[in-house]
């Protein structure tokens, strides 16, 4: 629950909301407001991920510090440990086939993330109007979606049975 300076609250567990209704002073703190913006303007997702990393991160940082280890020492050991990340996410990843003519993959992703959320119940329904609701503005050429595209609308006493 956040309560802002107008005595307005807001009641979320959603991490970007949280992060955009901070105040900060901090310039740490707010490289990490930018950075789950970011995250939330790329991927629309894993805002609360990318902060706790970061968060991860910057706490080892302080530790090899205090050890003496020189800041662009530690960036450059960041980055070889960054390498090996995606060299092995790219050995134990599989290619999946997405494309106009083959949605079913996309179809399956959508109901997986909504398996875990109060939706669950309707989660083929709900993956189905979400998939081709992106895929309605989607720019196969470039791979890319401009989420601004797409809106959503409540609408009171409807149901989704």
């Amino acid at each position: 629950m956040i309560v802002d300076g107008d005595q307005g609250i807001t009641v979320t567990n959603d991490g970007a909301t949280i992060v955009q209704n901070l105040e900060v002073q901090h310039q740490i703190a707010k490289l990490f407001v930018e950075l789950s913006q970011a995250q939330d303007d790329e991927i629309g997702d894993g805002t609360t991920g990318v902060v706790v990393l970061a968060g991860g991160l910057l706490e080892e940082a302080e530790k090899l510090l205090s050890k003496g280890i020189h800041p662009i020492r530690i960036a450059e050991g960041f980055e070889k440990a960054c390498d090996v990340a995606v060299k092995t996410l790219e050995k134990v990843s599989d290619k999946i086939d997405v494309s106009e003519k083959n949605l079913t993959n996309l179809y399956k992703t959508a109901e997986t993330t909504l398996s875990s959320k109060i939706i669950n119940r309707f989660r083929k329904n709900m993956a189905k109007i979400s998939v081709d609701a992106v895929v309605s503005v989607c720019d196969w050429e470039r791979r890319d979606v401009n989420f601004e595209h797409i809106k959503i609308e409540g609408k009171v006493g409807g149901k989704l049975e």
